[in-house]
Parts: C-alpha cells; structure tokens; sequence
C-alpha cells in the first residue's frame, strides 16, 4: 500500500482499516485525501490479502465534517463540475467494490463525510454521531452522489427534507431511517462490531459476496438490468470452484473452505 499523507492504512488479519487522518479539519475531505482515497482502492479489489475494509475518522469528533470549503470556495463553474465527477467517480469505487466495505462513524458524518458513508456497503455509527447533508447554508447542493444515495436510502421526502433544511440527524434516527446499519456506545464498540460483521462476511465465498455487490447496485441503476445480472452472477458462482467447495461441503456437513475462484 503506497504512503499516504492524510488516510493511514493498517491490514489486520485480512481487513483494512482506513483511516482519515486530517483531526485538526476533522478529517474534512481536500483534493489530497480523495486522491489518496482513490490509490487506496484502486489497491484493494486487486491485492489478496485484503479481505474486506473499514473506513473511519481520527478521534472522536468526526468521520468526515465534510470537504475542505477553502477549496470549495475557489471553485469556477468549469472546475466545480470535474469537482462532482472526481468525488462521484471516487465514491463509485467503494460503492463497487467487490469486498465488503463498512464505515464506522464516529461524530460529524456531514456533507462529503455523509456522502462516504453512503457510499459503504454498511454503516456503523457510534451514539454520537450526527449525519447531515448541510450543502443548501453554502448556496450548493451535494455533488459526490449525496442526493442519489441518500434518497435511495431513507426515501424521497425525508431526503428532501434534509437536504432543503441542512438538518442533522443523530444516530438512532438514522438507523430507524434505514441510513445506519447498527448503534454501538463508542467506537471501540463500533469497531468491534464491524470486525464481527465481517468475520462472518469472509467465511463466505468471496466470488459470491462480489457478485452480490452487483446485483445490489444493479437495482439503482437505469441503465442495467438487475435481473439480467442476477441470472448471469447466479450462472456464474455455478461455475465456480467455491460452489463446488460449498455443496460438498454442506453434503459432508464440514465447513467449506472458500479460496474466491
């Protein structure tokens, strides 16, 4: 994993941990940190002794406070569209990304920070944490896919109300919204149920949970047909070695031992 200056990178036993390292912004997102956020993954679907990913904050005080507004602030028409489509092309990424990524939020989930968030397969905030797409008080909206995910995710009108408010939310409302997966006291706890989640994520069958990644996207998307991908992912997790490894398995009543080819 190459060196970064603002996202810190740790493999424990098959997960990485990603970091956002920038405390003293609480870990606002600059040009940088995308940058780095993007070498990262650009790593992960390709290196085998990553099994799956957890993204959080330094500290206690945030996951991400947002993007970095010095740099908002400089933005020109011209530049602020290649801005959106950097940030979204980034986030698609993650949201792609055939091993299973969870974020843990810790405190402020806001604008960008949010939008991250949403971009992970699943979400574990800590009791303090507070989400919010606050775009509207600068006189933008959110443009790293904040409107699509998180309509997709909690529905047309609270998104709406949200967005148009610039309203924050705390944790167990976002978890009855759909938007939180699971509540935990801190984040120790945080982490800890996340490293539980996916324990028992890479037991499965790797190809499967990427084929899983695809369908589930494929649902949102206009452009595709999600049954179609589901019949084509389903033929080919047939084909594969894992399956045979899991039916003989099941018929041995022994735990199947799972190599993703």
């Amino acid at each position: 994993m190459a060196e970064s200056t603002n996202v810190h990178t740790e493999n424990k036993g098959g997960i990485l941990f990603i970091t956002i390292q920038r405390e003293s912004k609480l870990n606002a997102l600059n040009f940088d940190t995308l940058d780095e956020i993007k070498n990262i993954f650009d790593e992960v679907n390709d290196n085998r002794d990553i099994k799956a990913v957890i993204i959080t904050g330094a500290g206690e005080k945030a996951f991400v406070a947002g993007a970095d507004i010095s740099e908002i602030a400089e933005l020109s028409e011209v530049n602020a569209r290649k801005f959106a489509e950097n940030g979204q092309e980034i986030f698609q990424m993650i949201e792609s990304c055939h091993k299973p990524v969870i974020a843990v939020v810790n405190g402020f989930a806001l604008g960008g920070g949010c939008e991250l968030a949403m971009a992970c397969h699943m979400r574990i905030a800590t009791a303090n944490a507070k989400f919010g797409q606050p775009e509207v008080n600068l006189g933008i909206i959110p443009g790293y896919g904040g409107t699509q995910r998180l309509t997709i995710l909690i529905g047309r009108g609270k998104a709406n109300e949200l967005m148009m408010t610039g309203d924050m939310i705390g944790a167990e409302e976002a978890r009855t919204l759909g938007l939180v997966n699971h509540v935990a006291t801190n984040k120790e706890e945080a982490i800890q149920k996340a490293e539980a989640l996916l324990g028992k994520i890479m037991e499965k069958a790797p190809l499967a949970i990427g084929m899983i990644v695809d369908c589930v996207n494929a649902v949102y998307s206009n452009e595709e047909d999600g049954y179609l991908i589901e019949a084509n992912s389903f033929a080919r997790c047939v084909k594969s070695d894992d399956f045979a490894e899991g039916t003989s398995a099941f018929l041995d009543k022994r735990k199947p031992e799972f190599k993703g080819e």
